[in-house]
């Protein structure tokens, strides 16, 4: 990797879903495996989830066609309750999702270093779904 500082790419959504259960659905892996894709034909079949400053987290996300699948995982960098979540993954990388109570609403907005095979707006593009499938999920989901 060169000497130049990454892009820094931002995706938002605002859940119609209390803080408290949003979190739930974000952080626990029964609920991580049920959104964690960027289309119906990938999937999460195993996810981990050591919540806490130096804990560890994992996703293996698969096509579920069995043609490619990769493990998504990191080091929790900062944990605040109902607040905020950041990490580095192996690479260097640096994410960090901020949840922001907004009346019954949530507003999520993270926060991600590009890497440098794809395009920026493919990665934006790639999160943004992620991030669009989470809400769908934790608008339907019970906590």
């Amino acid at each position: 990797m060169g000497t130049s500082n990454p892009v820094t790419i931002t995706v938002e959504a605002i859940v119609h879903s209390p803080i408290e259960s949003v979190w739930t659905n974000w952080t626990e892996p029964k609920h991580i495996m049920q959104w964690n894709k960027a289309s119906d034909d990938w999937h999460t079949p195993h996810a981990e989830n050591d919540l806490r400053v130096g804990g560890k987290f994992l996703s293996r996300m698969e096509a579920k066609d069995g043609s490619f699948g990769f493990d998504f995982n990191g080091v929790y960098d900062e944990v605040n309750l109902h607040e905020s979540i950041a990490y580095t993954m192996p690479d260097g990388r640096k994410v960090k999702s901020v949840f922001t109570r907004q009346g019954n609403d949530t507003k999520i907005t993270t926060l991600f270093d590009a890497e440098q095979t794809n395009s920026v707006e493919m990665q934006q593009a790639g999160w943004q779904a992620i991030l669009d499938s989470f809400k769908t999920y934790a608008e339907t989901a019970q906590a």
